[in-house]
């Protein structure tokens, strides 16, 4: 039995290019957000998945940063991580390929090569990073500020 679970979900109706659909989530943080062919592959308004991804990546690796920077007596006053994720054609389809972090942090006790060794311990633990380890190229830039 898993000890957290979360679920979202998602809704399609017509063909791939005309298509529509929307994505929700259980919180309802999410509810009826669009997504199309347009959003994902033209930049169209709404969402997508990989842009889905991204955010969920960034939310869980700068959480998993905060919790080992104050166990290891370092002050997290603000941290923020971009992530991209990047996509290319494989075979008929797309394959997520990468992703990108750019974490940015306002750390009080710190240094840079510190910073940069807890960034590393962090993609090591983070739970999305583990999920996509060994599948897609994960780079990691570090800035303290």
């Amino acid at each position: 039995m898993a000890d957290i679970a979360r679920k979202a979900s998602a809704q399609w109706t017509g063909d791939l290019r005309s298509g529509q659909g929307s994505v929700s989530t259980e919180s309802g943080v999410l509810k009826d957000a669009q997504y199309s062919f347009k959003t994902r592959f033209e930049n169209g308004a709404g969402t997508n998945p990989e842009e889905l991804l991204a955010a969920a990546h960034a939310g869980c690796f700068t959480m998993q940063l905060s919790a080992l920077l104050a166990a290891d007596g370092h002050d997290p006053q603000d941290l923020r991580t971009e992530a991209t994720c990047e996509m290319v054609r494989e075979g008929q389809g797309f394959k997520v390929s990468a992703m990108r972090l750019v974490v940015r942090g306002r750390v009080g006790n710190i240094d840079q090569a510190e910073f940069e060794r807890h960034v590393q311990q962090a993609a090591q633990m983070c739970p999305l990073s583990r999920v996509m380890q060994g599948n897609v190229e994960i780079t990691h830039e570090a800035v303290l500020e």
